[in-house]
């Protein structure tokens, strides 16, 4: 086993099945994945895999090869993820994860550190996804709701993000606005297509709207910002966006149980590095200048 190209050879064709999908993977020619399934099987004795016309299938050998192949390759993509963010320069690759509701106010900050620090490449990845910093897929992670609770990670308080109920100036030209939740049953809505979402102002709209007034759903915050902006219906908007609007009219202002919280993550071993430092001393600042 002192071979790590023929454990990852085996690794690669027990996880996607056929020599031609791990000899992709790995960059190689199928004769090279064949020729190390061959040594790797013969210096060990024993049979990885059952061939067959539609590829290969881990015997009970390979399963417990590839068990140990996996933590092992999660191990050296989390070392390689951690050293990244090891040197002393403000430089390479600095990763960023985010809601996308957050955008409009942690793209300018991204900007102008990197304008301070021109070697620096900056990656900014938002979506529901959780970027696992354990793994280095990220550097920092601005995220929203309960604090994290993951193992190794470093959680601050960052800032706590209002809301109000708004309604475009022609929504409200058409139709007026309700004077309180009693006469929500005589307007229409923008709302989450997910029943589930967890954000204090989804779950409080779903408990105090009647279900056939949600007439615009949407999956993501940008959509239901594009459609209460388009008029299709009253909806929830963060209030330092909604300050920024000169086409809305406010339906119910902010209220306590509405506003979520935002943490700052970052993982222990990364976490005090000199870019990561320097970003988040940054980001800090800057946040503090914002009217949320």
């Amino acid at each position: 086993m002192d071979n790590w190209d023929e454990v990852r050879t085996a690794y690669q064709v027990a996880r996607m099945g056929t020599v031609s999908g791990a000899a992709e993977v790995l960059g190689v020619h199928h004769a090279t994945v064949i020729r190390h399934i061959d040594a790797i099987e013969g210096r060990l004795g024993v049979k990885l895999f059952q061939r067959h016309a539609r590829g290969y299938t881990p015997t009970e050998a390979g399963t417990d090869l590839l068990r140990v192949a996996q933590a092992t390759d999660d191990q050296l993509n989390q070392l390689a993820g951690r050293l990244k963010g090891q040197g002393d320069d403000v430089g390479g690759e600095l990763v960023v994860t985010s809601l996308g509701a957050l955008s409009a106010l942690l793209v300018p900050v991204l900007t102008e550190f990197q304008q301070m620090h021109p070697d620096l490449v900056v990656r900014f990845l938002t979506g529901e996804r959780l970027f696992r910093l354990e793994y280095g897929e990220a550097h920092v992670a601005v995220r929203a709701g309960s604090p994290p609770d993951q193992p190794d990670n470093v959680v601050q308080p960052f800032a706590t993000l209002n809301a109000g109920l708004f309604a475009s100036k022609s929504y409200a030209a058409a139709h007026g606005v309700p004077d309180g939740p009693e006469q929500f049953g005589a307007h229409r809505f923008v709302t989450h297509d997910d029943e589930n979402n967890r954000a204090p102002h989804a779950r409080w709209l779903r408990d105090n709207i009647p279900p056939e007034v949600a007439t615009f759903l949407v999956t993501d915050q940008q959509s239901m910002q594009d459609a209460i902006f388009a008029g299709a219906g009253i909806g929830f908007l963060p209030s330092w966006l909604a300050a920024q609007r000169d086409d809305l009219v406010p339906v119910m202002p902010p209220q306590s149980e509405w506003a979520s919280s935002i943490w700052l993550v970052t993982h222990v071993d990364l976490h005090r590095t000199s870019k990561v430092q320097a970003f988040t001393k940054f980001l800090k600042q800057r946040a503090s200048e914002w009217r949320l």
